[in-house]
């Protein structure tokens, strides 16, 4: 009898296994979108969420023309200049530079040389910092696992080392804990300029 439990129990565990992960992307794309869906209220399900889109869609063709852009430059003058206002939007604004647009940060994966053998990974965000006392060092922002923080450090250039990885693969890894597996990027990383190997 407990033979048989134990085997019902491993099945239930093994159901549990494939299934978790399963619905819970379900879940939170649900989530996700009735969030977004419920912004604009149409009554109709979806229908919010595809005018949000074509909103943004429309937004970004504006931003792009040149005729808007100084229109843009004052409304981000005004925000930039309000109390507590401006501290909220230039967060995001830093935040959402780092991943998208020209300026993005976290694509070059590195490893920290932390000493006795021990390497730690993260991604470079600044490469030429120009403060006293800070000479040859750069900024290597340290994701925690299974979390949506890190930390920063300043460390010497010379104690970091290049991977030619996926930043996306690499950063899946260190939130993973690991257990997302590595693989070689197609795309070696000699001719990045933040190589610092």
């Amino acid at each position: 009898m407990k033979k048989q439990a134990r085997i019902l129990f491993q099945f239930f565990m093994n159901g549990l296994l494939l299934l978790a992960p399963v619905a819970g992307t379900i879940f939170v794309a649900l989530s996700i979108f009735r969030w977004l869906d419920g912004l604009i209220q149409t009554g109709i399900p979806g229908l919010g969420l595809i005018i949000l889109v074509i909103g943004i869609t429309v937004f970004g063709y504006l931003g792009s023309m040149f005729l808007f852009r100084p229109i843009w430059v004052k409304v981000e003058e005004m925000l930039g200049k309000a109390p507590l206002v401006s501290l909220i939007y230039n967060s995001i604004k830093d935040l959402a530079s780092a991943f998208m647009g020209d300026k993005k940060k976290f694509n070059q994966a590195v490893m920290v040389d932390l000493g006795n053998g021990c390497w730690k990974p993260g991604f470079v965000t600044q490469s030429d910092i120009q403060v006293e006392g800070l000479t040859g060092m750069i900024s290597v922002y340290f994701p925690h696992s299974y979390n949506f923080s890190g930390n920063v450090f300043f460390v010497s250039a010379a104690q970091v080392k290049s991977l030619d990885v996926p930043s996306t693969d690499f950063m899946k890894f260190i939130v993973s804990g690991g257990i997302v597996p590595l693989e070689k990027d197609d795309e070696t990383t000699q001719d990045n300029p933040n190589n610092h190997e």
